[in-house]
């Protein structure tokens, strides 16, 4: 995803939960049994309103994995992550694992509770290389299906487990428009692209060529507008980005 580019921050993708009540359903997320492998309906997520140090294990004493800072590079919203896990230190400190931004790809790590706030999301967002469609669930449940334009083969889009970091909208000139879905997902061919990291984004196909289900980008997903339009309106920060071959 290039720099540069990018008309008003997405507000209206943020479908998310918070206190007061957002602290009951987390506690109801990691609490409800899923079934047998079954991802859980709500997903939890953790909000920071301060920068933290990600560290590899729950204690302030582990090492230092990263620097997460509390706000997107580009739209200045609230950094927003998926929480795979609790743990207390000795100290009887609160740590989240979470799924972290920037390379590499799928990187987790702990990082404490303080200056954080509980979320949670029912939406779920996978992306199927080989039929290059993108599937959106709500709730466990498929409502949307999308056909899709991927990497191409010398720039293939990235496989693994990832997060929208931000939404965007983009201004009529921009290429991908009219809507951005920035992820935390890397080209691993790509260090950069246009003058941005080689972030990759789930956008639309504004002032682009190609055609639905083939496979001719440099990594990012493309949609229709009328599908980047419907999730822009519903998808926001801290949403999980499955990504299969």
């Amino acid at each position: 995803m290039s720099r540069g580019r990018t008309g008003r921050s997405g507000t209206s993708g943020s479908r998310l939960r918070f206190p007061a009540f957002g602290a009951g359903l987390l506690a109801l997320a990691l609490a409800a049994p899923a079934p047998a492998g079954a991802a859980p309906a709500l997903q939890p997520l953790v909000m920071l309103t301060r920068d933290h140090v990600a560290r590899n294990a729950p204690s302030a004493q582990a090492d230092r994995l990263a620097i997460v800072e509390d706000r997107r590079p580009l739209t200045r919203v609230r950094t927003v992550l998926p929480v795979l896990g609790r743990a207390a230190d000795a100290a009887d400190e609160d740590w989240v694992r979470v799924l972290l931004p920037g390379r590499p790809n799928g990187r987790t790590g702990w990082i404490s509770t303080a200056h954080t706030l509980p979320a949670s999301t029912p939406w779920r967002l996978s992306v199927d290389l080989s039929s290059r469609r993108v599937t959106v669930r709500f709730l466990g449940r498929v409502v949307r299906r999308f056909p899709a334009i991927v990497g191409a083969s010398a720039t293939p889009t990235p496989r693994g487990r990832f997060f929208v970091e931000e939404a965007l909208s983009l201004s009529s000139s921009a290429a991908g428009g009219p809507y951005a879905l920035a992820t935390s997902a890397h080209s691993e061919v790509l260090q950069e692209f246009e003058g941005g990291p080689g972030q990759v984004a789930l956008h639309g196909i504004n002032n682009l060529s190609g055609v639905m289900g083939t496979a001719v980008s440099h990594g990012c997903v493309r949609v229709g507008t009328n599908a980047i339009t419907w999730l822009s309106r519903r998808i926001g920060a801290g949403v999980p980005l499955n990504i299969v071959s």
